[in-house]
């Protein structure tokens, strides 16, 4: 589990592709510091596991499906990317609940600076609009963010100078593709409402 809270803007090394799956190898010192193999680790809002670490590289296996749902298999050697250390039992919880489990792939419509933000409008595939909320958290990237507006096949974000620079969002421009996870709570509670199955304790 993550927090959409990003420790690092790190960078692709290299995608080696295969006919079903891809090696990703990403260079990001501080997250590579402590990892393990075996840790979990966010890579652009994609929750991957380290399978190998030198000289602070990072390396993952990437299945194809991973590939086939996520904007991963787009990126390139020398490409940013956000990375962020799986939550610990004491890490304070900064962002929302992000699991790492991409829901659907975005693009950016525009970007509008202002004097102390940017507001950022992003496509959103139709099937996910039911689970953004005005005033609601989205994760972007995995970037923790607020949607500050939201309709059938968009919504809106704003963002701060801080993370402009410090990840991918403030290097994307009009049509990078982006991965986007809702709040998982929605999801759970769309399940609840959706279920005609009764509940423990016998009622309907």
């Amino acid at each position: 589990m993550f927090t959409g809270i990003v420790e690092e803007l790190g960078s692709v090394v290299e995608l080696v592709r295969a006919d079903q799956s891809a090696v990703l190898r990403v260079r990001g010192p501080r997250v590579a510091s402590d990892a393990k193999d075996g840790d979990s680790i966010s890579v652009n809002g994609v929750c991957l596991t380290v399978v190998g670490r030198t000289d602070g590289d990072l390396g993952f296996d990437v299945m194809k499906e991973t590939l086939d749902r996520t904007a991963l298999a787009s990126l390139g050697p020398g490409d940013p990317v956000n990375l962020e250390r799986a939550v610990t039992a004491t890490t304070r919880l900064g962002g929302h609940i992000v699991q790492g489990h991409v829901d659907g792939v975005g693009a950016i419509l525009s970007s509008v600076p202002a004097p102390s933000w940017t507001e950022v409008r992003i496509a959103l595939p139709p099937y996910l609009s039911r689970y953004l909320v005005e005033k609601g958290s989205v994760c972007v990237d995995g970037v923790s963010l607020t949607v500050v507006d939201v309709n059938d096949s968009s919504f809106a974000v704003s963002l701060i100078p801080t993370t402009l620079e410090r990840t991918t969002l403030g290097r994307k421009g009009a049509a990078a593709l982006v991965n986007l996870e809702v709040d998982v709570v929605a999801k759970y509670v769309e399940r609840l409402l959706s279920s005609r199955t009764p509940d423990i304790g016998g009622s309907t």
